[in-house]
């Protein structure tokens, strides 16, 4: 059957924006985000603890001026008692939330590699379990013989917690 090009366009419409994709590792899984949200990659450094901010969020550390909140995803995700290593890195990315942006530190055991993404291979999120971390996902893309889970950047850290932050 043909598309017509009202039907081609309105799928076009649809599809989200995903040309590659920034793989890491927490813990034993994969996951990636969209290229375009990221800001840069940096190694891990203690950060400063802000008293009463959840366990997920390390704290924060200035970063060329900035004052970048750190989440831990492999805590946001519930794993306990995460090591610090040679690999560990920090991901900052650029998180849109109540009309504003902002940047953010993720905590990740590793990052992996960047793909290419066709628009056929992203299937954004319909049946995802509601458990923690998968109120976190966009969507799942498929690489080859792979399903890499894409994180929704924007939905890892709450309106309130990032105002509890910039508060502190």
């Amino acid at each position: 059957m043909m598309q017509t090009n009202a039907e081609s366009n309105r799928a076009a419409d649809e599809a989200p924006e995903l040309d590659q994709v920034l793989t890491f590792q927490v813990g034993s899984a994969e996951y990636g985000v969209d290229i375009s949200r990221v800001h840069e990659i940096r190694g891990y450094s203690p950060a400063t603890r802000i008293p009463t901010s959840p366990s997920h969020v390390k704290g924060v550390i200035n970063l060329r001026g900035t004052i970048l909140p750190l989440v831990d995803l492999r805590i946001r995700f519930g794993q306990r008692h995460p090591e610090y290593g040679r690999r560990t890195v920090v991901i900052v990315l650029r998180v849109e939330s109540a009309g504003r942006s902002r940047i953010v530190g993720v905590i990740v055991d590793a990052v992996s590699d960047v793909h290419d993404v066709p628009p056929s291979a992203f299937e954004a999120r319909t049946e995802v379990d509601s458990s923690t971390a998968g109120s976190f996902v966009k969507g799942l893309v498929t690489l080859g013989e792979t399903v890499l889970v894409v994180l929704d950047v924007d939905a890892l850290l709450s309106v309130k917690e990032l105002g509890a932050l910039e508060e502190s």
